[in-house]
Order: structure tokens, then sequence, then C-alpha cells
């Protein structure tokens, strides 16, 4: 792999720090690391070891240097061919992200900290990665609750220390009473530097010979608090106590010198990782109990965790430890026990790689088929053959809420995610909030099988970088990979596949495929005991409604009637099925009302899950054109479909046993839901269907 950090400078700090470790051991491991930063102090150790580093002035946040920086990186990703940007800090997080984007590159994001959620800050971008790296449970929690990031794509990585740095000298039990104690960390009021000079005035009237260290600076717009603790200092009487260090790149020798680490801060750390690296030098370490702190530190077991802004409690531990030196070494073993096996570099490294495999490997892809009950069932072959093509991908379908109930039980997707257009997700303002919901998936490929106009805009609003569909309605530009849509009657999953195409899909299997579960097929077996239906009793499906919006292709009830009269002379029993809505219950009472041989009414009392049970015991299936035809396919049940206003090349499932009968009128086929005449429909003579009926359900 090819890995590219980038990050705002590369002075010292912790997530510099982590930055070189880890291009250190990405190149020790065999891949490539390169650096984006504004320079700093570590550049010649990257350049000592071989690893490129680009100078760009990548952390400012001028408007136009970010705008000017992001064909910038796109240049440096496509020239170092890179696989995966991987950015730690926000603005350079929005340079990368669009240069990645740009570049095809896969984007990752590290969250180190806290972030503004302001609604215009860069902090969101933070959240933008494919997968985004969590320091800690804290940060994880931050990120989900306030930038809405979901679990799914968050991946908690704890820092890890380089043991090696670090020399281990346990706590002396016959120490003397002389002690020094420090604290290391940027001069900044949320550090709590002032809590802790406090302290050591208490500190010191119970343990006389101490030396306190502050080690760091302030950065410049800082100045002014560093003076107001040098002044503090003085008015505490401290002045023979405490040393300020400055800035220091020298920590593990620093370390050598503690017995002890303060740990001060006000506000919510994400990590803390000059703790860890006490633990591995053996020093023990009191520290304030906030953020991810209190998942490094369990109180009174490797460290002791007080109160934030309480300079009392800060003293009476530090006090405790400083006097007890078994308790000092008891609490310092523990502390570098937790440094080798939970906050170990090796650990981050491997699991940060592993991370970045994930991220190469495992495709997010959306597939949009939302109506209608039917055309779910044909995209079946559709989605079977996205998941042959990537077998590691983590697939979703964006589907109806009825309709969801036909894919139940798909093995070839992750998730469906439900559009509820009728109910819960009605109106624009909740479409709208939807597509944010997709959006926060992350998905790298949407591909559209619905293709119509809503679900463009969701492709669209998706944010996906590649969206496949037909270049057809009104808001086809919204794809970016298209295919003409040709004027010609193909079966419906060959038009399907000619999307799959651009995606490289050829020659995949046709059959459609359906769930049903052994719940399922208990409750049909229920159903039809009820109505003292033997198990070697024939049964012959019939459908007799359609569409409510196409009375065209309804066959005349007397019709249905007569032909259940005919076969019933044949000791064949017949069953009524149909969706729960009013016009398919008023079809099936309206043949119950003329039919002698009283079929069994099993309209509107199935899931579409049972109804696929039922149809695998029917003998054959007489249909319009409409979803349990589609069904009879899926389950391998022969089927006779009846056409009227529509075109059977372009409507009929993929099946092995089926017959079609149409009247092939010069009118037909008109596609008109509403017809004063019908005669395609009309015309179909009940013998007709009674002797394709027994055509097809003998044949082998």
């Amino acid at each position: 792999m090819k890995i590219v950090q980038i990050l705002p400078r590369l002075s010292s700090g912790g997530v510099e720090t982590g930055v070189v470790d880890l291009s250190l051991r990405l190149v020790k491991l065999g891949h490539n690391a390169v650096v984006i930063s504004n320079g700093g102090e570590l550049v010649k150790q990257l350049e000592a070891n071989g690893i490129k580093h680009y100078t760009l002035p990548v952390h400012s946040k001028n408007p136009l240097t970010v705008l000017r920086m992001m064909p910038a990186v796109k240049k440096i990703l496509e020239e170092e061919k890179a696989d995966l940007l991987h950015a730690r800090s926000r603005v350079p997080a929005i340079i990368g992200y669009y240069a990645a984007r740009s570049a095809g590159v896969i984007f990752v994001t590290s969250c180190h900290g806290y972030y503004s959620k302001k609604p215009f800050s860069f902090s969101r971008v933070m959240g933008w990665g494919k997968l985004v790296i969590a320091i800690s449970q804290v940060i994880a929690k931050h990120m989900m609750d306030d930038f809405k990031v979901p679990f799914r794509r968050i991946r908690l990585i704890y820092r890890g220390v380089d043991i090696e740095k670090f020399r281990y000298r346990e706590p002396d039990e016959s120490a003397k009473g002389e002690y020094t104690i420090g604290i290391i960390g940027r001069l900044s009021p949320i550090k709590g530097h002032r809590y802790f000079l406090r302290a050591v005035s208490k500190i010191i009237k119970s343990v006389p010979r101490v030396k306190a260290l502050i080690v760091g600076d302030a950065p410049p717009d800082k100045e002014r608090y560093k003076q107001e603790l040098e002044s503090l200092v003085n008015r505490l009487g401290l002045s023979r106590y405490v040393e300020f260090l400055g800035r220091r790149s020298d920590i593990p020798d620093i370390l050598a010198r503690l017995d002890l680490l303060v740990m001060a801060t006000t506000v919510p750390e994400g990590f803390g990782r000059v703790i860890i690296e006490a633990f591995a030098a053996g020093v023990p370490v009191v520290a304030t109990r906030v953020g991810g702190i209190t998942e490094i530190i369990r109180d009174g077991e490797n460290g002791f965790l007080v109160s934030p802004e309480d300079p009392q409690s800060m003293a009476e531990a530090v006090v405790k430890v400083l006097k007890d030196r078994k308790l000092a070494k008891e609490i310092a073993q523990r502390a570098r026990k937790d440094a080798e096996e939970r906050f170990n570099l090796d650990r981050m490294i491997t699991e940060t790689v592993r991370v970045y495999e994930e991220a190469l490997e495992v495709k997010r892809i959306l597939i949009i088929k939302i109506s209608a009950v039917g055309d779910c069932v044909l995209a079946t072959p559709s989605i079977r053959a996205i998941r042959r093509e990537y077998p590691k991908a983590y697939i979703a379908l964006l589907i109806g809420r009825v309709e969801s109930q036909a894919l139940k039980g798909c093995p070839y997707i992750d998730e469906m995610i439900i559009y509820d257009r009728k109910g819960r997700d009605k109106g624009w303002l909740r479409f709208l909030e939807l597509a944010g919901e997709i959006r926060r998936y992350g998905f790298e490929e949407v591909v559209d099988l619905q293709n119509n106009s809503k679900s463009h805009l969701f492709a669209f609003l998706s944010a996906a970088p590649h969206r496949y569909g037909y270049s057809k309605g009104r808001y086809w530009f919204l794809l970016n990979r298209t295919i003409k849509d040709i004027n010609l009657s193909i079966p419906p999953v060959d038009h399907q596949f000619r999307v799959l195409s651009m995606l490289g899909i050829e020659g995949a299997p046709k059959n459609l495929e359906l769930w049903p579960s052994a719940a399922d097929i208990d409750n049909v077996k229920k159903m039809l005991e009820a109505e003292w239906v033997g198990e070697n009793q024939t049964l012959i499906g019939i459908n007799p409604a359609a569409s409510p919006r196409w009375a065209t292709k309804k066959w005349p009830a007397e019709n249905f009637a007569r032909l259940c009269d005919l076969l019933g002379e044949r000791e064949v029993r017949t069953v009524l099925i149909g969706s729960r809505s009013d016009a398919d219950a008023e079809a099936g009472e309206a043949i119950l009302s003329l039919a002698r041989s009283k079929p069994i009414n099993l309209i509107g009392k199935t899931s579409l899950p049972e109804l696929a049970a039922l149809m695998k015991r029917f003998k054959c299936l007489v249909t319009s054109d409409s979803a349990p035809m589609h069904v009879a396919a899926a389950v391998g049940t022969p089927f006779v479909a009846l056409f009227g206003p529509t075109d059977p090349e372009r409507h009929l499932p993929p099946s092995e046993n089926f017959a079609v009968v149409t009247r092939n009128l010069r009118c037909a086929p008109c596609y008109k839901p509403v017809c004063s005449d019908i005669r395609c429909m009309r015309e179909i003579a009940v013998e007709d269907i009674l002797k394709t009926v027994e055509g097809v359900r003998t044949a082998k």
C-alpha cells in the first residue's frame, strides 16, 4: 500500500509523533509512506529514514489557500500513485477530502479531540472518511452524537507508545524524601497549569523537598497565559520549587527524571498520550477525571483520578503516591503492563494497517430499487451479480417498505434501507432527511436500478463518487456513469444487466430468487390444512387482480370463475391470491360470487414471503402481468401469463416453464392504464387458458 498522511505541521506533539511512528513502521512492513504538512522539526526524522515529505501550507485557514491546496494535493496523490489519504486534522482534512475524491483515492480520518459543533466549522469533515478512526470511546461517542457519524464507520484505535524508547524504572521504595514531579503539554488554559501550581503550593507543606517541572511552551496566541503562570509562581512563593523547561523533544529523558506525572486538563481530552508514555517509563500518574483519560487510568489500580479544577484533591493524591513508595511501585508495575499490552505501538500499527486494508478492500455499494414488488423480485439477479463481483463489499439496498418484504432473507445484501414513501417518509422534508442519513453511510458506488427522478436524487444526494444508471428521466444528469436507454424490447433482467455492464459485470445468471423462511412455509401449511387441503391435492393459483392503476391488465371476473369451475371438474382446487388492497379483495369477492366450485380465498391473507412459500405448492399459476408472475418464476412454479396492454418481451421474468396468452391486436401493446374497450383482455377465451394450463402443468 502507498499511504499518504496529511496534517498541519510536523512539530513536537502527540499527533505529530504518531504520524512519524506510523510512517516508520509502515516502511518496515513493506509499505510506502508519504507525509504532507507545513513542515517542522520532525521532518528531518522522516527524511533520514527515506520517507518523502511535501511541505505545503495545508495548515492555513485562509479560504483562498485552502482552495489552492486542493489541486496541489491532488497532484501529489496522482504522482505518488497513492492508495489512501489519511487526514489527521480539520483544515488538512477539508483539503484532503476534495483532493482524494477528485483523484479517486480512498479517504480516512483520525479524530484526536473534541471538535466544534458550529454549523459552518471545518469540524464536520472529520466524519467524512470512509472509515473514521477514534482514539478513544469518548471521541467515538462525540463523533456519533454530535456529527452523526454511523457506528458502522467508526474504528476505535487507542494510541500506542514505542516501549523501546522508554527506559522502565520502578519507583524506589527506599527513597529519602526528594522527589521530582512534572506536567507535560502545551501551555494553554485548558491544560490546567494554574491548578497544578496551586496543588504544588499544598504539596510542599507535606513533602517539602519537591521539584516541579513544567514541560511545554505557549503557542503564539497564548504568550500572555505563560506570563500569568510565571506571575502565579511568584505570588505562591514557588520560585525555588518550579522550573519552566519550555518545549522539549526529549520526553523519554524528562520522564526518566520524574517520580510522578500530573495531567491537570480541565476539559475532556481525546486520549492523553503522555500518560501512556509515563506508563512505559514506570512513572505513576495522577490525572483529572475527564474524557478519554478515564479509559486509560483505572483509579487506584494503574494511576489515580481526581476532579478537574480541584487543587486540594490533586495535592492529596500526589502526596499519597510520593509517601507510599510501595503503592507507587505497584501502580507503576500495573501501568507498565498496560503500556505493553493495551497501548503499545505495534498494536496501534497493526490495527491501523487493518483499517487501511478494510478501507481499500471493502467497497460500500448502494443499490436503489424502491418499487414495485415485481420489479424488486426482478432485481434479484442483479443484486446477486453485484455481490459475486464484490464478495467483500458492504452492500445496502434502498427499497420501499412493502417491497422490502419480498426480499426478506436475501443473502446478498448487508442491510436494507427502507423508504416508506407513503408513510413515515412522505413529503420532501423527510425525503431530504433520509437522503442525509444515506449520505452518512459513505457509499462509493450507487447502482440505480429504479431510474426515476427520486432514485436519481437519492443517488446524487448520497455523495457517492460513482453513480450508475440509465440516461433517462428528468434528473438523469445527476448520475455520472450512464448508459443510453435504447428503445428495444428486451427482457427486464437483461435491461438491468446493461447498467451492470458499466461495472464490468457480464454473463451473470438470470434466474430469480426468493427466500421464504421455515416459519413462512409452516404458516402456509396451516392455512391449507384449515381449508382441508391434503398433501397430494393438486392446486392451481389464480391471481385475478393487477395494480389498481392498471385496469387494462384485468381479465373479466366471470372468466376467472368459469376457469375455476372447469378446473374443479378435473379435481383441481383453485386458490385465489392477491394483496391486501381493496381492489384485490373486490376481484376475489366477484369471482367467489360467480364460481360454483368455491375456490380457496387467500387474497390478503399472506405476507410476501408466505406468498412465495404458497406458490411452491401450486402446479401452475394463472396471472396477469403483475408481481405474482415474478414470484412464481422466482420459486420455480410454472405460470400462464395473460398479456394485453403490455409487451411480454419487456416484462416476462426468466423461467423454464411458462406460457403467454395474448391476442396480438393491432393496438397492443398500448401501455394505457385505462381503456373503454379492453378487447385485448376480453377476447382471451377461457378454453384457451384451460388448455394452456393443462399443457404447462403437465410439462416436464
